[in-house]
């Protein structure tokens, strides 16, 4: 097993490559407005540190958002491309927020919580770091307030918004490694709990057509 994951859903622009036991190369960079500039070359850096070559993978982990909806494409594109170019290798879709709940390590009760802008906040409940209890959702910070009291949440959504998440934890940005390490527990557990991997927005995109747009060139 040689798996390829990537993850653009949040500021980070984050790839690793795992062979089934462990994280063998990984890189991570922040930057919101570069996930088609960076996402690239952070491969060719990961598969160059393990001294490996791309035809030598054997299947993408890739994190399907929740996120913005421009960077969320970039990795998911990348992906199936990726899958294509090699010959169909599978393609494991994952939540990206059931990435940032196995990297915190957190056995009891607690809540994710990525930056979703608009002051709002994506976010899903856990039981454990495996075990997610909710579909992620995007809600104002002090609207679920109350329903997440005295539960730690983890990610860059909660330290945005102490008032509203007093234990907020790190973990702050996605880990591509995390996500490759827990797509590798599910596949040899039986290749369950893998999702397609198609864009999980939460809602419509930022640019939308203008309202009563007239169309100008010819029938």
């Amino acid at each position: 097993m040689l798996l390829l994951a990537m993850d653009t859903a949040t500021p980070a622009v984050t790839v690793a490559l795992h062979d089934g036991t462990s994280v063998v190369a990984e890189s991570t960079g922040v930057d919101a407005r570069r996930h088609g500039e960076l996402l690239l070359p952070a491969v060719d850096r990961v598969l160059k540190e393990a001294g490996t070559a791309l035809d030598a993978v054997t299947g993408i982990v890739v994190g399907v958002g929740p996120g913005p909806y421009t960077g969320l494409r970039v990795g998911l594109v990348t992906a199936t491309t990726f899958a294509s170019a090699l010959g169909g290798v599978p393609v494991h879709g994952l939540c990206t927020l059931d990435g940032l709940a196995y990297a915190s390590g957190i056995e009891g009760p607690f809540a994710v919580a990525t930056d979703a802008r608009r002051k709002e906040v994506y976010w899903a409940r856990y039981d454990d770091a495996r075990t997610r209890v909710t579909d992620a959702s995007v809600d104002r910070p002090a609207d679920i307030a109350e329903r997440l009291a005295g539960l730690p949440v983890v990610g860059a959504g909660a330290l945005l918004y102490p008032d509203a998440f007093p234990d907020a934890r790190g973990p702050e940005h996605q880990s591509a490694a995390a996500l490759a390490a827990l797509a590798a527990e599910r596949i040899a557990a039986g290749g369950d709990g893998f999702l397609d991997p198609l864009p999980m927005y939460l809602r419509r995109p930022d640019a939308q057509v203008p309202k009563n747009y007239k169309v100008v060139t010819p029938q």
